[in-house]
């Protein structure tokens, strides 16, 4: 059984990713002379290779509004949001230092009101009321992609990471002129802070559009389109749980090995001497809870494998009534 990723494991990638996002995104924006399709393209990319590269690890979230849009949708506790969100703003902040240094060494930069950053009314594109009804809708269809591809019912998980880049970059070119396009508060801070007075005073909107479209999606994603699995403690509007491991992550395992490993007993005979072998290892008893497995050594929920089976045998070993007793099938 493959252990879970720790918690310092879930913040380092989110770290890295978020720098990854920030840094290719924001910079090609400086870099390319306002082109849309290099923007687009760059955010898109990054999500996607990123994704790939650590979404195995932590989800892949990269952005404050997806996690929040993840536990209010049943997919992680909300007692990780704050852990999550305090890595992606670290990471994209060291992005925003690290660009903020970088064009410096252009000769004549400027850097207040020029670092990427999300805008509105007097500081170009859109009203105020326009900006935070776009970003909201935006958000709102980007975190209900996210919960779509990666919903347990998705037979090919493994192509979440393409079709989410997709759908930012598909973002990106219809919004670029109208905000600089958030939908993700870690994005708008990292670089915004670096950007001068007016670009900080704007902050507000593009926290505030982002979080809401997410607990938009995230709330309303089960109505709409059902859950493909039970809400994982302490998600959704339950606060009160222990939290345990955001599920499920862009490195699930494709549906057919799901319903093979539930199949076979062999696997389903390792993942029970696993258990036991945790039990003697933690010396008490598992703590177990709607289907999830405390794992104190990685201090989060682990899901809980079913019990192996007993196979029934034809003809019946100890020469019974056989007539009470039929194989599969007939």
């Amino acid at each position: 059984m493959a252990e879970a990723s720790t918690t310092t494991q879930k913040i380092a990638a989110e770290v890295l990713g978020t720098f990854v996002l920030v840094f290719f995104g924001c910079g090609t924006a400086l870099m390319s002379n306002g082109d849309y399709v290099a923007i687009a393209l760059a955010f898109g990319l990054t999500v996607l290779v990123m994704a790939y590269a650590v979404g195995r690890i932590s989800g892949g979230h990269f952005n404050p509004a997806v996690s929040v849009g993840a536990a209010m949708g049943g997919r992680m506790s909300w007692g990780q949001v704050p852990v999550y969100v305090a890595a992606q703003l670290a990471g994209a902040l060291l992005a925003g230092f690290v660009l903020f240094t970088v064009m410096h060494g252009f000769e004549g930069f400027t850097a207040e009101g020029n670092m990427a950053q999300n805008f509105f009314g007097d500081q170009g594109g859109v009203a105020w009321w326009s900006a935070l009804l776009l970003e909201t809708v935006m958000t709102a269809i980007f975190v209900w992609v996210i919960l779509s591809v990666t919903d347990a019912r998705n037979e090919h998980p493994g192509l979440a990471p393409l079709t989410i880049g997709l759908s930012l970059a598909m973002i990106h070119f219809g919004s670029i002129a109208a905000t600089g396009t958030s939908v993700n508060p870690a994005r708008s801070i990292g670089v915004g802070v670096f950007a001068g007075t007016d670009a900080v005073l704007q902050l507000w909107l593009f926290i505030i559009a982002p979080l809401l479209g997410a607990a938009i999606a995230g709330a309303s994603y089960a109505v709409l389109f059902g859950m493909g699995s039970e809400p994982v403690p302490g998600s959704g509007f339950n606060f009160s749980r222990p939290a345990p491991a955001a599920v499920p992550g862009y490195g699930a395992p494709d549906q057919y090995q799901q319903e093979w490993n539930q199949e076979n007993p062999a696997v389903q005979a390792q993942a029970q001497q696993a258990q036991e072998q945790q039990a003697q290892a933690w010396g008490t008893e598992p703590i177990i809870q709607d289907g999830w497995q405390w794992d104190p050594h990685s201090q989060q929920w682990v899901p809980l494998a079913e019990p192996q089976q007993p196979q029934q045998q034809w003809p019946p070993a100890d020469g019974g009534d056989q007539t009470q007793i039929r194989p599969p099938g007939q």
